[in-house]
């Protein structure tokens, strides 16, 4: 019998894991090389790989196994078919920001953002949102007076590059130039994602030389001075007019303004 080139079943192996390891562009120029009229032997020597691996690459053409998160990650695969929903990202990125937590330190990166229970639109729409941005699976995790809602995923880091250790409103939160350009073409979702999570809306009461008057207002809260220069720039976008009635919260109080945030937002229920 003929020996196996590859070394026999540990050689195979072998082969499967170096696929793991490189790069898929990797992968292709080799195909494509091999494919143009170059051997293997000297695809191998351009590319400064070992032998082994390119021939199963040109020979076996096999795919390693991907996650459905790394099929479905923009950042990642620009030509992958299911493109994420920029309305979608952005209302995640706004509750994200607002009451989101990237846990990193796991095996498996876990998004989670807490709901408040006395809103199930609002964990309705959060676990909509994560399933058209990533995840295949969504999971609601009842806590004291809000829901929990999570998913691992190893790729949450690629299309969340804000997190990091410590509290937002303690460290920098920018955001990235592709992030920007999202944002700039659709500042409404944003907006929704971050009144969804830190802000509301509400009939405001006063009395002027006791007559009372009520009119719906919007408040927005946050400590991060970063995450409210984010909503100010949004709603510029937007020509919504805004002032800020406190260091960390602001108001939309004029009736057009009101009115236009209601296309764009609207009441959490």
């Amino acid at each position: 019998m003929g020996s196996n080139p590859t070394g026999g079943t540990k050689g195979v192996v072998r082969l499967f894991k170096n696929r793991h390891v490189h790069p898929p562009e990797l992968r292709i120029r080799a195909r494509q090389q091999h494919l143009a009229g170059s051997t293997v032997a000297e695809v191998a020597r351009r590319l400064r790989l070992p032998y082994p691996t390119v021939r199963g690459w040109c020979k076996h053409q096999v795919e390693p196994r991907r996650s459905s998160s790394e099929l479905r990650c923009f950042r990642c695969r620009p030509e992958v078919k299911n493109q994420t929903d920029p309305s979608a990202y952005l209302y995640l990125l706004g509750l994200y920001l607002g009451d989101g937590h990237l846990v990193t330190s796991a095996r498996v990166p876990v998004l989670r953002i807490a709901c408040s229970s006395s809103w199930p639109g609002l964990i309705e729409a959060c676990d909509v949102s994560m399933r058209q941005v990533l995840a295949a699976k969504v999971q609601r995790v009842q806590q004291p007076g809000c829901v929990s809602v999570q998913r691992s995923g190893k790729h949450w880091p690629c299309l969340l590059p804000q997190h990091g250790p410590g509290k937002k409103h303690e460290r920098r939160i920018i955001l990235a130039d592709w992030q920007r350009d999202i944002v700039a073409t659709h500042p409404g979702d944003f907006l929704r994602g971050l009144f969804h999570s830190d802000g509301c809306r509400f009939a405001n009461r006063v009395t002027v030389r006791g007559k009372s008057y009520v009119y719906p207002r919007y408040m927005f809260v946050n400590e991060s001075a970063d995450i409210m220069a984010l909503c100010q720039w949004s709603l510029d976008l937007l020509g919504i007019a805004w002032r800020m009635n406190r260091p960390n919260s602001l108001s939309v109080a004029r009736r057009g303004a009101v009115a236009a945030l209601d296309r764009h937002v609207g009441p959490k229920y």
